[in-house]
C-alpha cells in the first residue's frame, strides 16, 4: 500500500468529516449550508469523501460564515452537541468501543492524526486520561474561537455518549477570554469553565474515567485500534526526516529559533546523525527553518488576522523588523501590501 504522503497545508489541516457536522449544525438553526459549502469550493457530494481534507485557516473561514449566516456565535457548542463518534472516523469507532470512557477518549486522541493536524502539535490525554488537552492555532480572533468550542463540545458529547451520563466533566479551561457567554457555557458543560486560561482542556468528573463504556466491544476494540495504529503508521512512514523536522519546528518557534540540538532530541537522535540524515536528502536545518517560515509567513498574511508583530513572534523572529527583511528576501514586496492585495482579491470574489 503506498505510503501517506506528508501534509501540504503548514499550518494544519481537518478532514472535511467536520465540515459535514458543521453543515449539520447549520441546519439545525434553519439555514441551508449548500450556498455557504459552494463559496469554498465544496458540496454533499465532497463531504463524503472522508480522505479530503482542507486546512484549518479555511475551516475557520468557514466557521466564521456559518457563525454569520446562523447569528448564533455559539455555533462551536452545537457542533458538539450533533457530533457522532463515527465523525472522527475509524479513530471515533474505535474509541466507542474502548472498555472504559478514559480508555475511549485516549484512543480518539492518540489518534486524532487520522483526522485532523495542527501545526501548534498534538491533543494529548493526561493523569490517566482524566484531563484532555487542545492545541489551537494563535493568536485568536473571530476565526477560531468556534474551533475550540466545538473540540471541547465534541470531546464531550462523546463522554455522554458512551456513558450515557450528562454530568461527565468537572472543569473546562478555555484560552481565549471570555466573550460574554460564560453562562451559556456553564451550563452546556454542566461545570464550572475558565476563561483565559492557560490552555484548552476538560477534567473528566471523579468516577468516569473508569465508568464502563455503553458501546464497549473488546474484539473490535483490539481491531480498529490496530487499524488506526497501521493508518498513523502509514502517515509517518511517507514522511522524510525533512518533513519531521519541518512538523516540529512550528509550535517550538513562538518567541525563539529552535536549535538542531533541540529538535534532534525531540526526534530521539543526536544532533550530527540529523545533520547527516538532512544532508542526504541535499537539504539542512537553517534551510528548512527558512523554508517553514516562508510557508507559514504566507498562511498567516493571508488566513489570519494577526499583526505583523504577533507574526514575527509566531515565526521565532527577534523583532518586526527583522520579520519584514525576511519577507522582501521571499516575496519581493511587503507583507502588509501582500495582505492587502490578497484580501482585496478575496473580497472581489466573495470569500470574505
Amino acid at each position: 500500500m503506498r505510503p501517506i504522503t506528508r501534509h501540504k497545508n503548514p499550518l494544519g489541516d481537518i478532514s472535511v468529516l467536520y465540515v459535514a457536522v458543521m453543515a449539520r449544525a447549520i441546519r439545525a438553526e434553519g439555514e441551508d449550508p449548500a450556498d455557504l459549502l459552494g463559496r469554498f469550493g465544496l458540496n454533499e457530494q465532497a463531504l463524503g469523501t472522508p480522505e479530503a481534507r482542507i486546512s484549518i485557516p479555511r475551516f475557520m473561514r468557514m466557521g466564521q460564515a456559518a457563525i454569520a449566516l446562523t447569528g448564533n456565535p455559539a455555533l462551536g457548542l452545537t457542533m458538539g452537541q450533533l457530533s457522532r463518534p463515527v465523525d472522527a472516523g475509524i479513530a471515533g469507532l474505535a474509541a466507542q468501543s474502548a472498555p472504559t470512557a478514559g480508555a475511549a477518549i485516549d484512543t480518539l486522541i492518540r489518534y486524532a492524526l487520522l483526522t485532523s493536524r495542527n501545526s501548534r502539535g498534538v491533543p494529548w490525554t493526561a493523569d490517566r486520561g482524566r484531563e484532555a488537552h487542545f492545541y489551537s492555532i494563535k493568536p485568536y480572533n473571530v476565526f477560531n474561537f468556534f474551533v475550540v468550542d466545538s473540540v471541547l463540545a465534541a470531546w464531550t458529547r462523546f463522554l455522554r455518549v458512551i456513558t450515557g451520563q450528562e454530568e461527565v466533566i468537572e472543569r473546562v479551561t478555555i484560552e481565549y477570554p471570555s466573550r460574554n457567554m460564560a453562562d451559556l457555557f456553564e451550563q452546556w458543560f454542566a461545570c464550572p469553565v475558565r476563561f483565559g486560561a492557560e490552555g484548552n482542556s476538560l477534567r473528566l468528573a471523579p468516577g468516569v474515567a473508569d465508568a464502563v463504556s455503553l458501546q464497549a466491544q473488546p474484539a473490535m476494540f483490539e481491531q480498529l485500534s490496530a487499524d488506526c495504529q497501521q493508518d498513523l503508521a502509514r502517515i509517518r512512514a511517507g514522511w522524510s526526516t525533512g518533513d519531521r523536522v519541518k512538523d516540529l519546528l512550528p509550535a517550538l518557534m513562538q518567541g525563539d529559533t529552535p536549535t538542531l540540538a533541540t529538535i534532534a532530541e525531540r526526534l530521539g537522535m543526536a544532533p550530527w546523525t540529523l545533520q547527516r540524515l538532512l544532508a542526504e536528502e541535499n537539504t539542512g536545518f537553517r534551510e528548512l527553518v527558512d523554508e517553514t517560515r516562508k510557508e507559514l509567513a504566507m498562511e498567516y498574511i493571508r488566513e489570519t488576522r494577526a499583526s505583523l508583530s504577533e507574526i514575527a513572534w509566531l515565526l521565532g523572529f527577534a523583532n518586526p523588523a527583522a520579520f519584514h527583511k525576511a519577507w522582501r528576501r521571499w516575496f519581493a514586496t511587503s507583507p502588509g501590501e501582500h495582505r492587502k492585495q490578497y484580501l482585496a482579491e478575496q473580497n472581489d470574489k466573495g470569500l470574505r
